[in-house]
């Protein structure tokens, strides 16, 4: 577990576990920002999300484009309600790998179709893909409550 997610409060990870989509940032070389909606998956010490079978204009990804140039990234996961007593967010800010395929692709294949019945109909490719494999660096939370 790495110290990020040791220090991060119980319902901080509580939000992070269950949340059924997050905003995955990245940057090119140059600094310009990508923010993306993701499904995604967590254990204690990586956050996985893959470049499923869903239609895509390109399989060269803008997204893993800039984890080549720049592997820092931030996921934002987050509560929104009219009733701003009830909002939260976590921010996980880390260095992203891109997995193609080996052990540590085949758990994060793993943890993603356990997560979203979605993907036993859309099936995620285990020989071929990409997942991407955030490890937390630093961990922001805010609640109002």
């Amino acid at each position: 577990m790495s110290e990020a997610i040791r220090a991060t409060p119980a319902w901080a990870l509580a939000l992070l576990r269950d949340a059924r989509v997050g905003r995955l940032a990245t940057a090119d070389a140059a600094g310009r920002p990508l923010v993306v909606p993701v499904c995604y998956a967590a254990d204690s010490a990586r956050i996985y999300s893959a470049v499923d079978a869903k239609p895509k204009a390109t399989r060269n990804l803008r997204r893993l484009r800039n984890i080549a140039d720049n592997p820092q990234v931030s996921l934002v996961v987050d509560v929104w309600d009219e009733d701003w007593s009830r909002l939260a967010w976590v921010i996980v800010e880390g260095r992203a790998d891109v997995l193609h395929g080996g052990d540590e692709f085949g758990r994060a294949i793993d943890l993603l179709v356990a997560k979203y019945p979605q993907y036993r109909s859309l099936p995620l490719d285990r020989t071929a893909g990409a997942v991407i494999a955030v490890t937390p660096e630093r961990v922001l939370t805010w609640r109002a409550a």
